[in-house]
């Protein structure tokens, strides 16, 4: 490459806030259930030492087949703009809704494959995402060390299996694409059943999509470590 091209190049990164070491990788597997991104923390390949983990599930907006979408917001958004977290993230990306069958077995092959603490395995996801990520953790909640549904919404019944899963729930209260009631049933329910460990934070001046900065929130991610699979 000619040297004022590699210039441009490194300029043109900096300028969208970009990192050049963010080591986010687009994984394409016939195999698997999703396709997905994934980012290896600083160290990763060095390490003799297994990660904690996170998997993102985005909404609606961004499902289709360009992995590319998946950088639009969320975690690996955050990751390419300067944000060094110490887990492995992975973000995959559904084209017409998120199962908790297919997620599972990508955990089950993610797992397998990259150097994660099982103990340390962390659920988030926005708008559709939120809703899979209450459906995931409803159905396998001895999967998950912790649970952080942003502005999404589940079923009721599942309240039993999530009363002693660590839940922390963002919703904004001016949400017009999907009703804080939907947060709220989930965390009236899982109370119902004396569940202890859960959290909700309402932002009663924001709408739908000002809850991306959820994410950014280095309180999160600090929450999730405090907490392991027993």
């Amino acid at each position: 490459m000619h040297l004022l091209a590699k210039i441009s190049l490194i300029i043109s990164i900096f300028w969208l806030g970009q990192p050049v070491l963010a080591q986010v990788k687009s994984v394409l597997d016939k195999k698997s259930p999703y396709n997905y991104l994934v980012y290896l923390p600083e160290g990763y390949e060095k390490s003799k030492e297994n990660f904690p983990m996170i998997l993102f599930l985005h909404g609606r907006s961004l499902q289709g087949s360009n992995l590319e979408m998946v950088k639009k917001y969320g975690i690996i958004y955050e990751i390419l703009r300067g944000k060094k977290l110490p887990f492995v993230v992975v973000a995959p990306q559904c084209q017409g809704g998120w199962k908790s069958d297919k997620l599972i077995q990508l955990l089950d092959d993610v797992q397998a494959k990259y150097k994660v603490d099982k103990c340390k395995t962390y659920l988030t996801g926005m708008s559709m995402g939120g809703y899979g990520a209450w459906f995931l953790a409803g159905d396998y909640p001895n999967r998950f060390a912790a649970v952080a549904p942003v502005c999404g919404g589940g079923n009721t019944k599942h309240a039993e299996s999530l009363k002693n899963l660590p839940t922390w729930v963002f919703h904004g209260a001016k949400d017009r694409a999907v009703p804080i009631s939907e947060s709220e049933k989930m965390v009236s329910a899982i109370k119902n059943k004396k569940g202890k460990n859960i959290k909700f934070t309402i932002y009663k001046n924001d709408g739908h999509s000002e809850l991306v900065k959820v994410f950014r929130m280095d309180e999160l991610y600090k929450w999730f470590l405090e907490h392991e699979i027993p």
